[in-house]
């Protein structure tokens, strides 16, 4: 007995050690995305590079001090949905056949004007994807979202966030709603006023408020928290008066009189009371993290074990059609252009064991948040999932500043990156190796203005260091660097063939001369045997090499979507398909040797947001 005694007597101390140790250590951590909308690469302080910003950002600037700061991160796409169901899914979107914002329509021209049309592209992220958040459900995390979603044809439209993993959402656009008066419907400090100005003179915003509900309600457990702002997309106003006449006079300019889209310059005062409004509802949940209590890790704050991933979808909007909004120079274009200006984005992470104040060259895009995010909380990368991104775990860790630390599955460090915007106007597809930028532009037949190919040097990094060189993208090496240009061409051509991305078509119907327009094809008749549908076509000079069914489950309906399947060409000269069981209506898509598209029922003329249902044939 006395032996047992002292036995225990020397086992208790120990005891107490490995409880306190227990109790010091760090619970899972827990997860915040903070995805931004049309915030550009040059609308936070911190980035200002060239002229001076007239922004105003000490929050965002703070966080940046407090971790990692990307000077070269990319969006997954140039335009909002297609980056959101990137970043969510973790499939790139030229794989997904998820390019650009809607989608789910027959292809058709948009004007007569335009030499190509877009190809068909999907509507929507798949209810069935394996997302971020169903990861992150399945290693024991409770999911949260609040604010804008748009992964459908709609914003409403199936899937909604609860329909692919997610616990909690809200969609409230808070003080973002219309106003319809932006010079006179401010806010105020009254009771009765839904967007009540508070102390500090900012508007009720109750999408952030959402936002820290969630954490609030659920520090108790490591929570994941997809938060997508609706700051600062369109409309462009401020609910706040004080705001707007303070950059109006920090700008020199008349809030009722802008400058044109085509004035240079950061010089809306409405978009810089947009841009520091972000950053102060942003601010309010980094000061919820910082002076909240960990319930799971007693005596430490909620922000000493959260990471956080602040960035933005794409690059800025620069503007609409009657005004400038921002500026992204000195890179070129903006959202909706797979050029730097559309793509390049803000991108600060921080958290546990990162360090702080680092400032990086490293390559860096938004489809590397889903393995980074599942190796943040020690999570397996799920069985048979395609990941497009790369783990920034090691680099953010161990020295964020070596380029050498972001490897591929094959163990290959990896320095390429390419987007695919096959859309409106830019129909251009983009290939980033090391320190060149490639551009192909699929409009450049008969057209003396455009070339297919454009080269461009964006830094130098022969000596270690990222010596900027052609941000701009202005200086076109194609011409006196043929091979490179070649050789990163073929390597854009093979992603893109791998990833079966789709391609834009000629328009037959356009005023504009092209090449053998005079050739395509013509659909003569077609027949319905129950499931089994024909179309007979006649060659004038082009060869028919492909066509596609283009099918609608529900024809008529308010969110009418439509698919693509494979057609199959005879060489009878009619193409054969098999109506997908549900089918209510259906189009047949041609494809003549030369890359023209033909329609059947023709949809050349169809404008607007339409049913193409009343347009197309109907099953029986």
């Amino acid at each position: 007995m006395k032996l047992l005694s002292r036995t225990l007597l020397l086992l208790l101390p120990l005891c107490s050690l490995a409880t306190t140790a227990q109790a010091e250590a760090r619970p899972r951590p827990n997860v915040l995305l903070l995805l931004t909308d049309d915030l550009g690469w040059q609308d936070i302080k911190a980035y200002d590079i060239d002229e001076p910003s007239p922004m105003e950002t000490p929050n965002i600037d703070a966080l940046a001090g407090k971790g990692v700061m990307f000077w070269q991160a990319y969006s997954p796409a140039p335009t909002c949905a297609p980056s959101r169901c990137a970043i969510i899914s973790g499939v790139h979107p030229a794989r997904a056949q998820k390019t650009h914002v809607v989608g789910g329509a027959p292809p058709k021209p948009i004007n007569k004007h335009l030499r190509m049309m877009d190809p068909w592209y999907s509507g929507r992220m798949p209810e069935d994807t394996f997302t971020i958040a169903r990861a992150l459900k399945q290693a024991g995390y409770v999911t949260g979202h609040s604010g804008k979603w748009h992964i459908a044809i709609d914003h409403h439209a199936f899937p909604q966030p609860e329909d692919v993993g997610f616990d909690y959402t809200r969609s409230d656009r808070g003080s973002r709603g219309g106003m319809k008066d932006r010079l006179k419907d401010f806010a105020t400090d009254a009771p009765n006023d839904p967007y009540r100005l508070d102390a500090n003179g900012y508007p009720y915003h109750q999408t952030n408020v959402d936002a820290i509900t969630f954490i609030e309600e659920n520090k108790d457990q490591p929570f994941f928290l997809y938060y997508a702002t609706w700051l600062v997309h369109t409309p462009i106003h401020t609910r706040a008066q004080e705001h707007l006449e303070k950059y109006a006079k920090k700008l020199g300019v008349d809030p009722a009189n802008l400058p044109s889209r085509d004035t240079p310059g950061q010089t809306n005062p409405f978009y810089c009371a947009m841009v520091e409004e972000l950053d102060y509802y942003v601010g309010q949940v980094f000061e919820y993290l910082e002076t909240t209590e960990d319930p799971r890790w007693p005596g430490h704050m909620l922000s000493e074990n959260t990471y956080i991933i602040f960035t933005s979808d794409n690059g800025g909007m620069e503007g609409g059609r009657d005004e400038r909004y921002t500026d992204n120079h000195p890179l070129a274009r903006g959202k909706i252009s797979a050029m730097e200006g559309g793509t390049r984005v803000p991108l600060i992470i921080v958290g546990p064991e990162i360090p702080a104040g680092v400032q990086t060259d490293v390559l860096a895009n938004g489809l590397d948040f889903y393995p980074t995010i599942l190796s943040m909380v020690g999570a397996a990368k799920p069985e048979d999932k395609i990941l497009d991104g790369t783990d920034l775990l090691p680099l953010l860790t161990q020295d964020p500043t070596d380029p050498n630390l972001v490897k591929g599955a094959n163990g290959e460090v990896r320095d390429t990156m390419m987007w695919h915007f096959p859309h409106g106007h830019a129909l251009e597809s983009t290939i980033r190796i090391g320190d060149y930028k490639l551009i192909h532009n699929y409009d450049h037949v008969n057209d003396p203005d455009t070339e297919a190919l454009e080269l461009y040097r964006l830094y130098d990094s022969t000596s270690g260091e990222a010596k900027r060189v052609d941000i701009e993208e202005s200086n076109n090496l194609a011409a006196t660097m043929p091979e490179k240009a070649e050789a990163m061409y073929q390597k854009l051509k093979g992603m893109l063939t791998e990833m079966k991305a789709s391609y834009p078509y000629y328009n037959p119907t356009t005023t504009n001369n092209l090449p053998h327009k005079e050739k395509v094809p013509t659909v003569l008749e077609t027949r319905v045997q129950g499931n089994r549908v024909a179309a007979q076509f006649e060659e004038h000079g082009a060869k028919v090499v492909h066509a596609d069914l283009i099918y609608t489950l529900n024809g008529g309906d308010r969110y009418e979507e439509w698919f693509r399947a494979p057609a199959t060409v005879n060489a009878n000269g009619w193409v054969t398909a098999e109506l997908p069981e549900g089918t209510t209506h259906y189009i047949f898509n041609l494809i003549d040797e030369n890359n023209f598209l033909v329609s059947y029922p023709d949809l050349d003329g169809v404008k607007g947001k339409v049913a193409y249902s009343d347009y197309a044939l109907k099953k029986g």
